[in-house]
């Protein structure tokens, strides 16, 4: 053989080499950002579902929302670092194709979809036998609660996270830094599949319940993993030991580094401020967006638009960019308080158009900065990007809690939000003071500049903080009380009264509160001793059962709401001294499933409008059967039904009929809404005269107090004769299931809405 045709043969040999390389080690990125849309999609069908399922099982309170959420995130950076780990310390020993391990993830992801509505079921069972260990109000309960979603949560989830360095590692075939922008490639697929993730699963939901919502997720988890392993084997090749050593091994990077790291502390503050801020904004644009639950949709759908743009912007020209300088820092300072501008009652604009407006530019900011810097931290390495992933999850983690617990129990949306802003601006100011000294001379000639730039963001910063409202500040005279879980405002005088919870008024001075408790307790066949008030409102139907003499214990989600009892109300301190008086501050539907009490009426009046979220829970069949067995021989349970939409009104019908074996249905006054009675005895068909003779002489006073009729003969005279049959209400939508926590059919309307006939 010739010396000459040696390098031929060699030029040859590697071209080849590097061709099965390719075939090896990579699948098309059009693949990928397939693989990681429909999973973000999954994600976040995941977590609205279980979120949902945890309420149901544990409570509706402030606390438990944080844990339910605080797991998912914990899961995700768990698995973001536990990934990258895996990749590090075990990619040079396997001998499968790197794309096999993503698709075992997904595969386990899909089997949560079936698992964690068992383990959280089984949860609710087994603190439900803890008995009178753990008492029904205390921390004990919620530290209980917590460790066992926590362990149901965080493996599944861990999963999740895992997928984005598993894939990383698939993408570079084994190489580290191969790609040096995959994470954002993979990022901004992901947040294009949880966008479409906040409508289409509410779709699902209104269509199929929450369960085979979650098998739907499933499916498509399965159909990716079959999709990665069919392609792994068409396109991967065995990898060598001798090419297994020519790969770079990963250098973890060491605890020192990443605290001395401004990247990661960057990616902390993004995690911190955003998910912060959701939390802000879900209270600041409650009074135009409402309390449904497609108004929390629109909030986490703006978001992750305005993310995914900016994404967009990143991988279109964010190769070409240097560090960001000092002025982009303080204007993502100055976005972060728009939302102070667009929430002002003084701008006239279109209700829903205030909250794109607000919080738009900041989260496309966000989306933009946070792949560059993990980009610029990983390098494309898995190891790293897990980490500067788990470092961003773990401020995601941590802003809601700061924002819930520390901020604006204390303090407006308007501080909170400056508060929360603050990262930015100084970081900006920071860098503005603060250059190397090879562009010394530069930094010297645009100084002017840059300090003339730097002076008016100021000026607009602490404008929007100092010179806008919010809608407390334009109610004069509003007595105000905030706390982790609401902004509570008593506003109004005399009849006039009211209270608003969150910007939405919830109650009014009316004699329709006063016949929750009278019509019940008089149409009881025995004398009444004990009742129970779920939601307490103003209190009024607290104070009229407390009228007849009895012991009464009203529970509400809300700390403030009781705090407001004595300015609707004259005796309401002399009430709440009465040692037959009991306030508890819970979830209504947690008391009575842990509760031991048995009562002789239960009225329950959940907050308007009925499709508010988390409302179903009151309405549901699982909730009647929780109160049947709290109701004493004979007891009756009084719902409140404010008035919706004919195919609402027939599925809590439906639903007390297939719970209760007597009921009955009365207008209320000037017809709005229905009073539900339900029994499991007959409940007495007597005149509005015995009714008048049963019910004590204070009792009496109390229930005309605000009339509209001068006696209570006249007042139950008008309930009896606007009884209407409750096959009537079942009729408005014959085909209409019963209501039930898996189809919670009065919040999730939107189909019926737009015209669509689905039962």
């Amino acid at each position: 053989m010739s010396a000459g045709t040696m390098p031929a043969k060699l030029d040859s040999s590697n071209s080849q080499d590097r061709s099965n390389e390719i075939l090896r080690t990579t699948v098309g990125p059009r693949w990928y950002f397939g693989f990681f849309f429909v999973s973000g999609f999954c994600s976040l069908l995941y977590e609205l579902v279980w979120l949902r399922l945890a309420m149901a099982q544990f409570g509706v309170t402030t606390p438990m929302i944080s844990i339910v959420l605080s797991s998912f995130m914990a899961g995700l950076g768990l698995g973001s670092w536990w990934g990258g780990r895996l990749v590090r310390k075990y990619s040079h020993r396997l001998n499968v194709p790197s794309l096999q391990l993503y698709a075992v993830a997904e595969l386990l992801i899909g089997c949560s979809a079936v698992v964690v509505p068992l383990e959280l079921l089984a949860g609710r069972f087994v603190l439900g036998h803890l008995g009178s260990s753990v008492s029904l109000s205390s921390a004990g309960y919620y530290v209980a609660a917590g460790i066992w979603i926590a362990c149901t949560l965080i493996p599944w989830c861990a999963c999740m996270g895992a997928t984005i360095p598993l894939a990383m590692f698939a993408i570079s075939g084994g190489r580290p830094g191969e790609s040096k922008r995959s994470f954002s490639w993979l990022y901004l697929a992901n947040v294009l599949g949880a966008l479409a993730g906040t409508l289409i699963p509410l779709l699902l939901i209104e269509l199929w319940g929450f369960n085979r919502t979650l098998q739907c997720g499933m499916l498509l988890n399965v159909m990716i993993c079959a999709a990665a392993f069919r392609l792994s084997k068409r396109n991967s090749l065995p990898v060598t030991a001798a090419q297994k050593q020519a790969c770079p091994k990963s250098v973890p990077p060491s605890l020192r580094e990443m605290l001395g790291n401004s990247t990661l502390w960057l990616l902390f503050a993004t995690g911190l401020t955003s998910m912060g801020m959701e939390v802000v904004w879900t209270r600041q644009f409650t009074i135009y967006v409402g309390t449904l639950v497609y108004s929390f949709a629109t909030i986490l759908g703006v978001y992750l638009a305005a993310t995914f743009v900016g994404s967009i912007l990143y991988r279109w020209r964010g190769r070409h960019e240097s560090r960001p300088g000092a002025i982009l820092w303080i204007c993502i300072c100055i976005a972060a308080l728009l939302p102070l501008l667009t929430a002002d009652p003084r701008i006239h604009i279109n209700s829903w158009s205030r909250l794109p407006l607000g919080i738009a530019v900041f989260s496309g900011l966000l989306g933009f900065l946070t792949p560059k810097l993990v980009d610029r931290f990983s390098e494309g390495d898995p190891d790293r990007a897990g980490v500067a992933y788990a470092v961003n999850v773990a401020g995601c983690i941590l802003g809601p809690l700061v924002a819930g617990f520390l901020l604006l129990p204390y303090m407006d949306e308007r501080f909170a939000l400056a508060i929360l802003a603050l990262p930015w601006l100084f970081t900006g100011l920071f860098l503005t003071l603060r250059r190397p000294p090879e562009v010394c001379s530069r930094f010297a000639a645009g100084m002017g500049f840059r300090a003339i730039a730097v002076s008016v963001m100021l000026l607009a910063a602490f404008s929007l903080v100092f010179r806008t409202q919010s809608y407390v500040d334009r109610l004069h005279r509003a007595l105000v009380r905030r706390d982790s879980t609401a902004t509570v405002l008593a506003v109004g005088e005399g009849m006039n009264r009211g209270l608003v919870v969150n910007g939405v008024l919830m109650t009014t001075l009316t004699p329709i509160t006063k016949a929750m408790a009278d019509l019940p307790l008089a149409l009881l066949n025995h004398p009444p001793q004990s009742a129970l008030v779920i939601c307490f409102g103003m209190g009024t139907t607290h104070r009229s059962m407390l009228s007849w003499g009895i012991d009464s214990t009203v529970v509400d989600l809300v700390p403030s709401v009781p705090a407001f009892f004595p300015y609707f109300h004259a005796d309401a301190e002399e009430l709440l001294r009465s040692p037959r008086s009991h306030v508890v501050i819970d979830d209504g539907r947690r008391f009575l499933e842990r509760t031991q009490s048995q009562y002789d009426v239960i009225a329950i009046d959940p907050p308007p409008p009925i499709g508010a979220a988390g409302s179903s829970l009151l309405y549901s069949r699982e909730f009647y059967s929780a109160a049947k067995k709290r109701l004493r021989p004979g007891g009756i349970l009084a719902q409140w039904y404010p008035g919706g939409d004919g195919t609402t009104v027939s599925a809590i019908a439906r639903a007390l009929h297939d719970s209760f074996p007597y009921v009955r249905a009365f207008v209320g006054y000037g017809g709005w809404g229905v009073h539900f009675l339900a029994s499991m005895q007959p409940i007495a068909r007597i005149s509005a005269s015995e009714m008048a003779q049963r019910t004590p002489m204070q009792a009496a006073a109390d229930f005309v107090e605000w009339g509209p009729n001068p006696t209570a003969e006249q007042q139950f005279a008008v309930l009896l004769k606007s009884e209407v049959p409750l096959q009537w209400l079942i009729n408005f939508d014959k085909d209409a299931p019963a209501l039930q926590d898996d189809r919670p059919i009065n919040e999730y309307g939107l189909l019926r809405t737009l015209g669509f006939h689905l039962y």
